[in-house]
């Protein structure tokens, strides 16, 4: 099978998002060959370069979203009125959709529009070569402010002011350059099988293109959701502002759930999210992320034979990993550890993470003058150094302990977030076989089943009540540790994560009828020439000595040409 893998921001980017697990998921599936086309979103990534890319993938073509060069075309008297027209209608299915994020409702006819719109001007840009200078002109910005006063306009969009019109106009313009680029073309992103996009959003746009101009089947994988971001981001724009923004990333998300043959959300959490932006539950599947499980295999096996042996383990060191940040809650954390030490003195609270930019340099700062205030420094005696029970500390450096370290050396891992979605540090522990303790936000019950304690977030009480049940029953913590271990080889490792992608490719594939017919030398097509299970691979695909009866005999015909070397090209 050839895939089309979209990204942005992501691989084949070294450090993108989502950059980790679509190069597992391309490792793993080495019996297929993958197109990467790939968004990068500022100068710095693209200095940074690209991680080693495997064998199997043939091409790789990317495009900046930060920026759009001048492309130098310059549109006709036609081609203006059918950028007006098709810009026009997208601008009024904004101002005149209802508010998005509403449960799944039959299809409006502001969402037609929409869509009717975007083929429009995916179209224009096929035949003229581009439309970076028609978004950027006063053209687009007059025809979203005619649809603004038009009569059926929301009030939010009738409240449009000129600076409110020149924002949204400019957000549209980097939303819509995929549009322009060259990718849609029968040996571009028609030459696929099946377009993987790697997340929502302005990532899967291409494949909203290719289903449109050549069938192509589109997977959208959203390990979080694209749509819930934007509500939650630009709070400072204007009521206008957000409304207009809002509305085209809720038509837009609409449309690519419409499209997609399957929906794949990461966790529960995503999957209620895409419900309740409309998506249809028949298309969605749940895949896990996965994670490479061998460099906590020697922690989480130690702990698999010392589990009928817990007086050998230290049962006195809790341990918190993740980024510094407000969300993360350490001010409870530390507070609840207050309760703990009075409970059980000789306990430890090892914090290890890094702060999570200005703002969370300033939130480590205020949580160490916490900890000295709540923890003065104990010494033994009086000439001994006094220490503090709480330490901060960071990975990396020469001989620095690993994450599967920092695990050993503790009993319990504690979570206090107050938001969360994915809680991939949860996941590290439990491969490394250890009891948790955790705030009930996000996808946290989901990962951790019964296999762990769970407290409600923002209760120092509750969670120190748990860790002190679990410090002073180290069987049970025991217990809980071999569960959860077994439970993440079970549902989070990359073996599982690649198995089920690959068996909807598969399954995607087969519910799509074939697009490219296979010729004889006359020209004319064949019959019978593309079998269903062509698309599958395996050993009845292969050339065989089984008779062939004399009228069904052809030249063969290569059923896709031969791929050369892997090719790459960079748009600007």
């Amino acid at each position: 099978m050839r895939i089309g893998l979209l990204t942005e921001g992501g691989y084949p980017y070294v450090g993108g998002e989502g950059g980790v697990w679509c190069d597992r998921l391309v490792r793993g599936l080495d019996i297929h060959e993958f197109d990467v086309y790939a968004f990068s979103t500022g100068q710095a990534q693209e200095d940074a370069g690209w991680v080693e890319l495997p064998p199997q993938v043939a091409r790789v073509r990317t495009a900046p979203l930060w920026t759009a060069e001048e492309d130098g075309v310059v549109h006709g008297r036609r081609a203006r009125r059918r950028f007006t027209e098709h810009y026009g209608d997208l601008a009024a299915a904004l101002c005149t959709a209802a508010q998005p994020g509403t449960a799944a409702e039959p299809r409006t006819a502001e969402a037609d529009r929409f869509a009717n719109a975007l083929h429009g001007l995916a179209e224009l840009a096929r035949d003229e070569g581009g439309l970076v200078a028609a978004l950027r002109s006063e053209r687009a910005v007059r025809a979203l402010e005619r649809a603004c006063r038009a009569p059926g306009a929301r009030r939010t969009a009738r409240d449009a002011r000129v600076p409110d019109l020149l924002a949204v106009a400019d957000h549209l313009e980097r939303a819509l350059r995929p549009l322009s680029l060259d990718w849609y073309e029968e040996d571009g992103l028609g030459a696929v099988d099946l377009c993987h996009a790697a997340s929502g959003g302005v990532a899967a746009l291409p494949g909203l293109l290719a289903h449109h101009f050549f069938g192509v089947p589109l997977l959208v994988t959203e390990y979080g959701v694209r749509l819930r971001t934007h509500y939650l981001t630009r709070p400072d724009a204007s009521p206008a502002v957000r409304s207009l923004l809002a509305a085209f990333h809720g038509l837009l998300t609409a449309e690519t759930y419409r499209v997609a043959s399957f929906l794949v959300p990461g966790n529960a959490h995503a999957r209620r999210w895409q419900e309740r932006c409309g998506a249809d539950r028949a298309k969605l599947r749940t895949i896990h992320p996965g994670m490479d499980a061998a460099s906590f295999a020697h922690v989480g096996e130690d702990a698999g034979e010392d589990r009928d042996k817990p007086e050998q383990r230290d049962p006195h060191t809790l341990v918190w990993i993740g980024r510094v940040e407000p969300a993360k809650d350490l001010v409870s954390l530390l507070h609840a550890f207050a309760e703990v030490r009075a409970a059980e003195p000789g306990t430890r609270l090892r914090i290890v993470g890094r702060p999570s930019g200005p703002e969370g340099e300033a939130y480590l700062g205020h949580c160490r003058a916490l900890a000295a205030q709540l923890f003065p420094d104990e010494a033994d005696g009086p000439h001994a150094v006094g220490q503090n029970p709480v330490s901060f500390e960071q990975f990396g450096g020469p001989g620095a302990e690993t994450i599967a370290d920092v695990h050993a050396g503790g009993t319990v891992t504690v979570l206090s977030s107050v938001v969360e979605g994915f809680p991939v540090g949860l996941i590290e522990a439990m491969f490394c076989g250890r009891a948790t303790v955790s705030t009930d936000v996000g996808a946290v019950v989901e990962v951790i089943g019964g296999t762990g304690l769970v407290v409600p977030p923002r209760n120092p009480r509750a969670l120190a009540e748990a860790c002190v049940s679990l410090l002073r029953d180290p069987e049970r913590c025991a217990r809980l540790g071999a569960a959860a271990r077994a439970r993440a080889l079970e549902l989070f490792s990359v073996e599982q994560n690649v198995a089920a992608f690959h068996g909807l490719y598969l399954e995607t594939v087969a519910r799509t009828p074939v697009r490219r017919p296979v010729l004889g030398g006359t020209g004319d097509p064949l019959p019978f020439a593309a079998p269903a299970e062509a698309h599958v691979p395996g050993h009845w695909t292969e050339p065989t000595s089984r008779a062939v009866p004399t009228w069904a005999v052809e030249t063969p015909q290569p059923l896709m040409e031969p791929v050369a070397e892997p090719v790459t090209e960079t748009v600007r």
